[in-house]
């Protein structure tokens, strides 16, 4: 297993790049900062996009049941789920993740409110 303090400089990297958050610096993201709302501001299409930029970076695929506030809810929330599902010696692991960002359809996978 990763642990999830590896994978939240990752995590953030891959916020700010996927979601084009110009002028954010990966480093200021605060591990328990919220990611919606007064958090970072993330809406439901941001999720959609950090779900598959995710699902990219660390080969895993998110069920449609996780993509909820619970798990979404930080950083550190985040990293803790990811983290229990990759396998020790992540081997999508690289020093800097996709700067990629795909748009995908708000059909599903929309955060529960």
């Amino acid at each position: 297993m990763v642990a999830a303090e590896e994978l939240a400089p990752r995590l953030k990297r891959l916020i700010v790049g996927t979601l084009r958050l110009e002028g954010l610096d990966p480093e200021s993201i605060g591990d328990d900062q919220l990611l919606f709302g007064e958090g970072l501001g993330l809406d439901s299409i941001d999720a959609l996009e950090l779900v598959v930029a995710i699902e990219r970076e660390f080969a895993i695929a998110i069920p449609e049941g996780k993509v909820d506030h619970d798990v979404f809810h930080s950083v550190r929330t985040l990293a803790v789920w990811l983290a229990e599902r990759l396998p020790q010696g992540d081997p999508s692991d690289s020093s800097q993740p996709s700067q990629q960002s795909v748009r995908r359809s708000a059909r599903s996978r929309a955060p529960a409110s």
